[in-house]
């Protein structure tokens, strides 16, 4: 593993996760919880090769590296995507994880179209309401669509996928029927889905949502809940496991 040599306003995180690490900018977004489920969600083979759309920091490619075959990274800022590549150079995974900088809304000047097994988004929740960009500032920008739509997501991961290929993305429950509709204008069909709560008895607050390229209609599996909280606040066994946890270390 590379040295590391931090600067202004950065921090050196652990990902619990086979010793890898991953440096993080406070004054940028930094990766919550939803990007941890996102990559842990999946069932990729081996030689499956990965996109991830909008990976910031990198997190879910270091999450996810040595299960899957080639992983690519894009992200459009360009202090993103030099931080996300100096993650993947301080992990010694530059074999395996290709990070670039560009506009996934603009998928053809990146990639080959139908060059990828799976697609995975964490992208902007929220749309923007009109009079609203005025008001946004400073990291919540990034989960409101100022740089990509959800329409803008899933166009891009169907020019992205082989037929047969996957996405999965987390999102927000409230956009669920949005979601399905563009899907369902892309070739997609959903196939996976899970609604993740902060505790159980309360309303999901996150959902974890897969889609097969050209699959046919019908067969949604939806999974149990993902509990995030017990009721004393700590993290559920399956959170702290998905966390690289054990019980005797909480």
């Amino acid at each position: 593993m590379s040295p590391v040599e931090l600067r202004a306003h950065e921090r050196l995180d652990d990902l619990m996760h086979k010793g890898r690490r991953i440096i993080q900018n406070t004054e940028e977004f930094c990766f919550s919880l939803d990007a941890v489920l996102l990559a842990h969600f999946p069932a990729f083979r081996k030689r499956d090769r990965v996109l991830d759309l909008g990976t910031g920091t990198g997190v879910i490619p270091l999450l996810i590296a040595g299960e899957t075959g080639p992983i690519d990274a894009v992200e459009l800022r360009p202090v993103m995507a030099e931080l996300a590549a100096r993650n993947v150079r301080m992990n010694g995974l530059e074999d395996t994880i290709t990070v670039k900088q560009g506009d996934y809304r603009s998928m053809q000047a990146l990639y080959a179209p139908e060059s990828f097994d799976w697609v995975l988004a964490n992208p902007p929740y929220r749309p923007v309401a009109h009079g609203q960009a005025n008001k946004i500032h400073g990291v919540a920008r990034a989960r409101h669509e100022f740089t990509a739509t959800l329409e803008d997501v899933v166009t891009a991961a169907r020019f992205a996928l082989r037929f047969g290929g996957h996405f999965a993305m987390v999102h927000l429950p409230e956009r669920l029927a949005e979601i399905i509709e563009q899907m369902h204008r892309h070739q997609m069909e959903p196939k996976r889905l899970r609604m993740v709560q902060p505790k159980e008895g309360r309303a999901p607050n996150m959902m974890l949502i897969e889609a097969v390229v050209g699959a046919a209609p019908g067969g949604l599996k939806v999974l149990p809940p993902l509990i995030v909280h017990e009721a004393d606040g700590g993290y559920t066994a399956e959170i702290r496991r998905i966390y690289g946890q054990d019980e005797e270390k909480i």
